[in-house]
């Protein structure tokens, strides 16, 4: 063995050789399935450090914003003043909604309890622009928004509330805040909305629609003496009917006087006037005689004339009687009922009943004199002042005949 070395160099190169040679015949193969190799190892590499960083699961898709709708869009014009401005969100929720007239006023609104929508809380005004921004986020807190400006319609055809007591005037206990239309009323809820009543000190209000014209406003009881009674108006843009919206914008305050009630008993010819509580005097009346009769029940004095002119054919009498100077004359219904002076009807006063249908005062020509009883009573009663007739051999008077709803229960009148 050792006269036989093996050398080192001897044996490598032959068996370099015969590796180089093997190599040879499938190099370029080689070199290509080393470089899908070395690619399949740095991919798996990236796929392996990806699941580390989300525990194995896939990355989420990012969460879209949330999206603002106004309607109606910007640069609308002639947008109606009722249930045209809504404002939506979607992909999130709203988290602010701004309205504001041209001066700046705002409009307040509602916010949905899931927060998608938005909507406002009355009527929008008739010719008049509003700037609407709102803001929403989506469930990541990325914040979005959105704005808007448009102008409301301008009316062609409108209506007014013509109403009774006059601003800052003092009025008796009985006297309701009473409001005529002269458009017939077919959306009752809307317009009603646009009228607020407030008093100091509170008290419950209510308001009873008579027919489709006329809405009244009143407590349960009579006033307390020293209330203040404020009616805002607010129907400037209220669609009454269709096509027909109101003009109003205005505050209306009154105060409410001493309590003075009196009751006429038809039966007795006698009239007791009892002002907080004590009467403080009784007055001789003559009321409706046969076929003439006065109503009973409570009414309210509405209207004051110191001299007027009384035509029996205005209330259905014909020509059975047209006195030019009636004096002292205060009315306590719509269909012609008067508490008035009376000069002519002799020694009826407290004795029988000769009117057609007022309650009569003995009184003279001209009302000159201010020692008579029925310049007393003018002098002394307020508009809103009650006056109870009670024993005639008539009716009670209907709720609606002048300012008497008093005649009318509660329950009835709230409903």
């Amino acid at each position: 063995m050792e006269g036989r070395p093996i050398t080192g160099p001897s044996v490598g190169a032959r068996g370099a050789r015969l590796r180089l040679g093997r190599r040879g015949r499938s190099g370029p193969w080689a070199v290509l399935l080393g470089a899908a190799l070395l690619l399949v190892t740095a991919c798996g590499g990236g796929d392996e450090a990806d699941g580390d960083k989300n525990g194995g699961k896939p990355s989420k898709p990012p969460v879209p914003n949330a999206v603002v709708t106004i309607s109606p869009k910007d640069g609308t014009h002639s947008v109606d003043t009722t249930g045209a401005l809504k404002v939506a969100a979607s992909g999130g929720k709203l988290t602010g909604v701004t309205v504001r007239d041209a001066k700046g006023h705002p409009v307040d609104g509602t916010l949905a309890g899931d927060g998608k929508t938005w909507s406002p809380s009355g009527h929008l005004t008739s010719n008049t622009t509003y700037t609407v921004q709102a803001s929403a986020k989506n469930s990541e807190g990325r914040a979005t928004s959105s704005k808007s400006t448009f102008t409301t319609l301008k009316p062609k055809n409108t209506f007014v509330g013509i109403f009774t007591p006059e601003d800052g005037s003092k009025v008796g206990v009985g006297m309701p805040f009473s409001l005529h239309f002269t458009r017939g009323i077919t959306h009752p809820e809307d317009v009603q909305k646009g009228i607020r009543i407030t008093t100091d000190p509170e008290v419950p209000v209510k308001g009873h629609w008579f027919g489709n014209d006329r809405l009244d406003f009143r407590p349960e009881h009579y006033w307390k003496p020293g209330t203040k009674v404020t009616a805002t108006l607010d129907l400037d843009g209220v669609k009454g009917r269709p096509g027909v919206y109101g003009t109003q914008t205005k505050s209306v305050t009154f105060t409410i006087g001493r309590t003075q009630i009196s009751t006429v008993d038809a039966k007795k010819h006698m009239m007791s006037v009892e002002r907080d509580g004590k009467v403080i005097r009784k007055v001789p009346i003559t009321a409706g005689g046969t076929g003439h009769t006065t109503y009973n029940g409570q009414m309210v004095i509405s209207e004051k004339y110191h001299i007027t002119r009384m035509d029996g054919r205005t209330v259905g009498f014909g020509g059975e009687y047209d006195i030019k100077d009636v004096p002292h004359a205060m009315r306590l219904s719509t269909s012609g009922t008067f508490i008035h002076g009376n000069y002519w009807a002799g020694g009826a006063f407290g004795n029988y009943n000769a009117s057609h249908g007022c309650v009569g005062l003995r009184d003279v020509k001209g009302a000159w004199s201010k020692k008579t009883p029925a310049a007393w009573f003018y002098d002394n009663s307020l508009i809103g002042d009650v006056v109870i007739v009670k024993n005639s051999k008539d009716t009670q008077i209907q709720p609606d005949n002048g300012l008497n709803g008093w005649n009318m229960s509660w329950a009835d009148w709230t409903k």
